[in-house]
């Protein structure tokens, strides 16, 4: 199927996993980085070059501006850099994850988007997994889910020593976790209810350091998490349905156990895509492009009513009502 030309701005490492599945897919595209050495380093991994400079610079120079872009850029700039494309035209966007760093600024982006009557979706690339497809498949045959618990718990010593700005370390929680935050409530459903425990702090993110809690959605099934970013750890789920309970840790691979036994049995899935591309990634851009794959893409305004309980995890305290 071809495919009219596309943006794909930002030049860092998550470009570059969007280049290679847009190279495989044929889909042609122009590639707008901000500085001369990143743009570089791109250049060296896929073979494209970047244009550089100020963004409404390169988008005003540009003799057709595409309506459809992916945006990639740094965490703290993706929601004004994704107000100034909007601003020249560009009508369909996926941003990447999670598309804004609080509330506010998530009122203000989709603020712009109604103004501007664009479509936006965010990259929650993890929904598309074959581990995440699997489980999704079990939970249908088993009837739905009963319950779910999981775990988003950090490397924090490793994320301390990071050269980042305090924002992004203040605000990993959007940032970086809740990547398996989406993919738990994907699989759970929105909640009726939550009541949250946040207690401890880092010197890298003073607004505590471990994370406990648990809700209830509206057909009874109940959801538990654990993280703590103070000790070693790493993200898990596991998805129960009246069959099976389905393991996911580390996300991209898949156990299940039965009645019939304690053993966690590793399941085979066709994760092919997943150990060529980055997992998930190349299913969720031809969901966006092509409208091909499972339809599981978040929109922008899906994730942000999402992030109004997203927050009480965040920072503790209670969500909703029983």
């Amino acid at each position: 199927m071809k495919h009219s030309p596309i943006l794909l701005v930002g030049a860092g490492l998550m470009s570059q996993a969007y280049a290679k599945v847009l190279a495989e897919l044929s889909v042609p595209f122009h590639v707008l980085g901000r500085g001369a050495q990143s743009a570089a380093v791109f250049a060296e991994a896929t073979g494209v070059i970047p244009t550089t400079g100020p963004l409404a610079d390169q988008l005003t120079a540009m003799e057709t501006v595409p309506d459809t872009a992916i945006l990639a850029v740094n965490a703290m700039y993706l929601a004004d850099v994704a107000k100034v494309l909007m601003d020249h035209g560009v009508k369909r966007l996926l941003l990447e994850k999670p598309g804004a760093l609080d509330l506010a600024e998530m009122e203000d982006l989709c603020a712009a988007v109604e103004a501007h009557g664009a479509e936006v979706y965010v990259g929650y690339n993890r929904r598309f997994m074959a581990s995440a497809l699997a489980a999704q498949k079990m939970i249908a045959e088993d009837g739905g889910v009963s319950s779910v618990k999981f775990d988003f718990s950090e490397p924090s010593r490793r994320i301390a020593v990071l050269d980042k700005p305090k924002r992004e370390h203040h605000t990993w929680f959007y940032g970086n976790s809740s990547h398996v935050v989406d993919l738990a409530f994907h699989m759970f459903g929105d909640p009726s209810a939550l009541n949250a425990r946040v207690t401890g702090s880092l010197d890298w993110h003073p607004g505590g350091a471990v994370f406990a809690g648990s809700g209830i959605n509206a057909q009874g099934g109940l959801i538990s998490w654990h993280a703590n970013w103070d000790g070693p750890g790493r993200w898990g789920m596991e998805v129960m349905t009246p069959e099976r309970r389905i393991i996911m840790q580390p996300l991209e691979k898949l156990r299940v156990q039965t009645h019939a036994s304690f053993a966690e049995v590793d399941i085979e899935i066709d994760d092919a895509e997943d150990l060529a591309f980055k997992p998930g990634v190349k299913k969720q851009v031809e969901r966006f492009l092509l409208g091909t794959g499972p339809d599981v893409l978040s929109s922008l305004k899906d994730h942000a009513a999402r992030m109004a309980y997203f927050d009480v995890i965040r920072t503790g305290g209670s969500w909703g009502t029983l």
